[in-house]
C-alpha cells in the first residue's frame, strides 16, 4: 500500500478490510484484529492512525517493529505470511500490516478464533467454527502440504537449512524454537510436518527437487534479436533448492542484459548499471517463484532476455481477485503457495505481499523506463515485462545512454581460442593451435561454450557438420578478444 493510497484510505475510513489503530501497545487487540483478517478476506491494519482518520504517527525504531512482528507471530496459529513495515505519511511514521487472506482457516490468536464481521473483529461462535471445519474438510490439499517422496535423512541440503537460518536472523524474522535441530527449523518453516517432508520443502530444501519435481526448474535464454524464436546465444537451466536457482537466475538476468550508462554531473566517471531497476527484477523473479503453479508437470518458470525487453513467465494464471489492471496499484495479497511465501518472507526475500508489483512500477518511473506490464492467461499463466525505450531520457541531471551489448560468460578455455582465432578457421586448425588432441573436449568446452555465449559463429549455419565449416568472432568476440589481449599482452 503506498502513501498515497493510505491517504485515500484515510478518507475512506474503516471497513472490512481497513482498520486504523493510534498504537501497537496493546497486542491482543492487534492480533484479533490479524486474525479475523486471515479468517475472511485479508486487508490492513494501519497502527499511528487516528479516528476519524487523523495521523499521529509512531516511536518506531527496527527493535521496536521486530518485536512486534515476533509477538504477533508466536500468537498466530497456523503460522502465515503477515507483512510488517514502517511508512511515512505527513511527515510522522505509521506501521502497516498487510494481512493475505488465509488458505488454513481457521486460524487462531493465542487459541481464540476471531472473524472480520463489517468494520468490526469479532470472536468466532461454536457453530461458526464448526461450519468452517466442515468446509475445510471438503476441500483438497493443497499440493505444498502434501508429503514429498524426498528422504529426510538423506536428500536434504543441511547447508541451505543452515543458511536461512542466518538470514531470518539477519532479518530479525528468526521465529525457531531450536534453530540447531534441522527437523524443529523445518517445522517452523511450515517444510515438514509429523517427521515428513512436504512438497513445499522439498522444493525450499531438497538438495535437487527436480529428480522428483523436473518442473520447479527455471529455464533461462537470451536471444540475439527482439524476435521470438530467434537464435539465441546463452541458455541454461537450474535447479537446486529455490534459493539458490533465485539466485542463479538472477545472476543469468544481470550477465545478459543491456547495461546503462550513467554520467553525473561533477562525476567524470561512467558509472554503469543494468538496465532494469535491480529491486524491481528480483520482485518479479521471486513473484513468479512464490505465486506458480507447481502441481502442474507441464509448468515451470521461464526468463526471455531480448536486447530490448525482459519477459518471466510462470505457469498458473493470477489468483482470484487480481488482475492484471489493479496489479500496478496494489492489491490485497493472495498466495497460492503460502507455505513458500512464508517461507521466502522469514529469509526477506519477500517483502512485499500484495505491494510487489507497485514497488516495481515505482523504481521503472524513478528509472525514467515503461512500466512493467502483466499478461495472464487461464491455461498459458502470467508473464511480466520490462521493455527499454530506443532513448532514456534525462534523469535528475543525469544523462543516460543504453549499451545493448551485454558481457557474455567468458571462460578460460573460451579467452584462450578467442586469442588462436584471428581469421575464419575450421576445427581441425583451432585444435592444433590450442594444442589439442581431444575433440570431445574441445567440442564441450570450447566450441559450445563460445557459441552459446555468442562469442563465435560458424560461417554456414544451416549445416553445423559440414565439412567446409568454419569459426569466426562477431563483435562481442572480438571485444572479448581485444580486451583479453590488453590484459595479458
Amino acid at each position: 500500500m503506498t502513501s498515497e493510497q493510505i491517504q485515500e484510505t484515510l478518507s475512506l475510513g474503516e471497513g472490512q478490510r481497513i482498520e486504523f489503530k493510534s498504537s501497537i501497545r496493546n497486542m491482543d487487540v492487534l492480533g484479533r484484529i490479524i486474525c479475523g483478517f486471515l479468517n475472511t478476506t485479508g486487508g490492513y491494519l494501519i497502527c499511528g492512525i487516528q479516528e476519524p482518520g487523523k495521523i499521529i504517527g509512531l516511536n518506531l525504531s527496527e527493535n521496536i517493529i521486530a518485536e512486534t512482528a515476533r509477538k504477533l507471530h508466536e500468537g498466530i496459529s497456523p503460522k502465515s505470511l503477515v507483512s510488517i513495515h514502517a511508512q511515512v505519511l505527513e511527515g510522522k511514521a505509521v506501521l502497516v500490516i498487510e494481512v493475505p487472506a488465509g488458505k488454513d482457516v481457521p486460524y487462531a490468536f493465542r487459541d481464540v478464533i476471531y472473524l472480520r464481521t463489517g468494520d468490526s473483529t469479532q470472536r468466532a461462535d461454536a457453530s461458526t467454527i464448526r461450519d468452517i471445519v466442515m468446509r475445510r474438510q471438503i476441500e483438497p490439499e493443497r499440493w505444498e502440504r502434501r508429503f514429498s517422496f524426498t528422504d529426510l535423512d538423506a536428500d536434504i541440503d543441511l547447508r541451505e537449512i543452515k543458511l536461512a537460518v542466518e538470514e531470518a536472523y539477519k532479518v530479525r524474522r528468526a521465529y525457531f524454537r531450536d534453530a540447531s535441530e534441522p527437523l524443529m527449523v523445518l517445522e517452523d518453516f511450515a517444510a515438514a510436518k509429523y517427521g515428513r517432508l512436504t512438497n513445499g520443502g522439498d522444493v525450499l530444501f531438497a538438495r535437487n527437487p527436480a529428480v522428483h519435481l523436473p518442473q520447479i526448474r527455471i529455464r533461462a535464454m537470451r536471444y540475439n534479436s527482439d524476435k521470438a524464436g530467434d537464435k539465441f546465444s546463452d541458455m541454461r537451466s537450474f535447479e537446486g533448492p529455490l534459493h539458490s536457482i533465485f539466485e542463479e537466475a538472477y545472476t543469468f538476468i544481470v550477465r545478459n542484459t543491456p547495461s546503462v550508462s550513467r554520467f553525473i554531473k561533477g562525476n567524470p566517471k561512467r558509472q554503469d548499471s543494468p538496465l532494469y531497476p535491480e529491486g524491481a527484477v528480483r520482485e518479479a523473479l521471486i513473484n513468479a517463484l512464490a505465486h506458480r503453479d507447481y502441481s502442474a508437470a507441464s509448468g515451470g518458470v521461464s526468463i526471455h532476455v531480448f536486447p530490448r525487453r525482459l519477459e518471466i513467465w510462470n505457469s498458473g494464471p493470477l489468483p482470484d481477485g487480481v488482475t492484471e489492471e489493479n496489479l500496478p496499484k496494489g492489491h490485497i495479497s493472495v498466495l497460492r503457495n503460502p507455505d513458500i511465501a512464508h517461507a521466502l518472507y522469514l529469509r526477506g526475500l519477500m517483502e512485499k505481499a500484495g505491494r510487489g508489483s507497485v514497488l516495481m512500477v515505482q523504481q521503472c518511473d524513478d528509472a525514467g523506463l515503461p512500466r512493467p506490464f502483466w499478461k495472464s492467461d487461464p491455461k498459458l499463466g502470467v508473464t511480466v515485462t520490462f521493455t527499454s525505450p530506443a532513448v532514456i531520457p534525462q534523469i535528475g541531471g543525469k544523462s543516460m545512454a543504453v549499451t545493448p551489448e551485454v558481457t557474455p560468460e567468458v571462460t578460460p578455455e573460451v579467452t584462450r581460442m578467442l586469442r588462436v582465432l584471428e581469421r575464419e578457421m575450421n576445427r581441425t586448425e583451432i585444435m592444433n593451435a590450442l594444442g589439442l588432441n581431444d575433440e570431445k573436449h574441445f567440442r564441450e568446452h570450447y566450441q559450445q561454450t563460445a557459441v552459446a555465449a555468442g562469442l563465435i559463429e560458424m560461417t554456414i549455419p544451416d549445416k553445423p557438420r559440414s565439412s567446409k565449416q568454419r569459426y569466426r568472432l562477431t563483435a562481442p568476440g572480438k571485444a572479448a578478444r581485444a580486451k583479453s589481449i590488453r590484459a595479458n599482452p
